[in-house]
């Protein structure tokens, strides 16, 4: 059996009073909020965990202080069934924090419960979950946990690698951690403590403060959260990486930076290098954010998805089915040149989509001889990929397109090149369904074969 992976940290009750507005309070220039929907999910450490848990078949265990309120009731109900959890004793009652929200906007935040919690001791059975972990993310929000003598003492014995995602009031990660997730105001609020006084919020600037926070608190690396951007991921020395992120456009951003670090607490428990590990922690919150945040933390559970069919085959039954004109074209793509790229543009100008058909490895080295390819298909789909003006890509292995062609039926066949008032070889099988071949002038000059040719001499 797989080892689990373990949250560390605070365990919140986050509300949202949701309702409408139509008017002022003729006191204030506020809202009145009326309607109002209660809608309650785990927040911090506990929602950190239930989106881990959401992501994996692996175990996830949260460990985290719980009082006997009744808010810590509705949150253990909330986790109940989606992750393990190993309390720690509290009191000072449960931390909630309630959003006033109108529509997609929040216009307001009460929360309550202690700004510290009283915290009893580590029980043993969450001292050795810890230290059998496959990975340990800690969610630090503020309230004492990763402060406590005896929680800090097992984090340090733990036996898979620690994830830090840190709180401007928390205490600092342990030393050697594998790697800690500020944002980018807590990046540079704890990077000023530490001397760092580098100014404005560009790439120059955050890499600084990542280099500053790694030797202030002497960690594996520091991954800083710079929103729209993505993440900049700083081993202390040589240039830093950057991951952009997928544009996302609205979405609640609450909980974007747990589905972070969470994200990269699993790939690490799962082998990847800390690289990989952010690389994926961008792309969980991008998608986090666009399925709406923490405000849809169960919508997995309650409201699955619809599966967008992302194959050449999907793309043109929606291009079909909203009445529009599919375009395909073909060949080796071996090295992309301006020749390639002037037909693929003009081919795409054609219809509503443009599907990309490339000979697979053995196919090239049929028609090009054996020094051929240069790039493997996949690499060469990868590139063309990145076109915007190509929306698929598929490989086939015979020396001609006929039988992808008769599987895809599109209707228009583009080819670049010399064939004007010549009949294609493609024509005929475009003619089964009623397609039409054509051929797009081609940009003179250029040509895969005189790349290579004077590459080689």
């Amino acid at each position: 059996m797989s080892r689990p992976l373990v949250v560390v940290g605070d365990a919140l009750l986050d509300v949202d009073l949701v309702g409408t507005a139509s008017r002022l309070t003729p006191d204030a220039p506020v809202p009145v909020v009326e309607d109002v929907e209660r809608r309650e999910r785990p927040g911090g450490a506990a929602l950190a965990a239930v989106i881990a848990a959401a992501a994996t078949r692996r175990e996830v265990v949260l460990v985290a202080p719980v009082d006997t309120d009744d808010g810590a009731d509705r949150l253990r109900a909330l986790l109940d069934g989606r992750v393990r959890l190993l309390e720690i004793p509290a009191a000072g009652g449960t931390a909630v924090k309630q959003r006033v929200r109108v529509g997609d906007h929040s216009v307001a935040r009460i929360d309550s419960g202690a700004p510290v919690a009283t915290l009893g001791p580590l029980p043993a059975e969450a001292a050795e979950a810890i230290r059998s972990a496959a990975a340990v993310l800690v969610a630090d929000y503020g309230r004492g946990t990763t402060a406590a003598a005896d929680v800090r003492e097992a984090l340090a014995a733990a036996g898979g690698p620690v994830v830090w995602d840190p709180h401007p009031r928390g205490a600092d990660p342990i030393p050697n951690a594998r790697l800690v997730t500020p944002n980018g105001s807590e990046a540079a609020r704890v990077a000023a403590a530490a001397g760092c006084h580098a100014a404005g919020d560009g790439l120059a600037a955050v890499g600084a403060r990542a280099e500053a926070l790694i030797r202030h608190w002497a960690v594996g690396a520091v991954a800083v959260t710079i929103g729209a951007r993505g993440a900049l991921l700083s081993y202390g020395e040589g240039a830093p990486m950057v991951v952009p992120a997928v544009a996302v456009t609205g979405g609640d951003t609450c909980g974007a930076g747990d589905s972070f670090a969470a994200a990269a607490a699993l790939a690490l428990a799962d082998g990847a290098v800390t690289g990989e590990a952010v690389a994926a922690a961008v792309a969980a919150a991008s998608a986090f954010v666009a399925r709406g945040g923490a405000t849809a933390w169960d919508r997995e559970v309650e409201e699955p998805q619809t599966v967008v069919d992302s194959s050449a085959e999907g793309l043109i039954a929606r291009v079909r089915a909203a009445g529009g004109t599919v375009v395909a074209t073909g060949g080796c793509f071996d090295l992309l040149h301006p020749g390639h790229v002037a037909t693929l543009r003009a081919a795409r100008g054609l219809g509503d989509c443009l599907v990309v058909c490339i000979n697979s490895d053995d196919s090239v080295r049929r028609l090009k001889g054996p020094s051929r390819p240069l790039n493997g298909a996949q690499d060469r789909a990868r590139v063309l990929e990145a076109l915007e003006f190509v929306d698929a890509v598929e490989v086939f292995d015979e020396d001609t397109p006929a039988e992808i062609l008769g599987r895809l039926r599109p209707d228009v066949w583009a080819k670049g090149g010399d064939y004007a008032g010549a009949d294609l070889p493609e024509a005929a099988v475009l003619r089964r369904w009623g397609g039409q071949a054509v051929v797009l002038p081609y940009l003179d000059g250029h040509s895969t074969t005189a790349l290579v040719s004077r590459s080689r001499s």
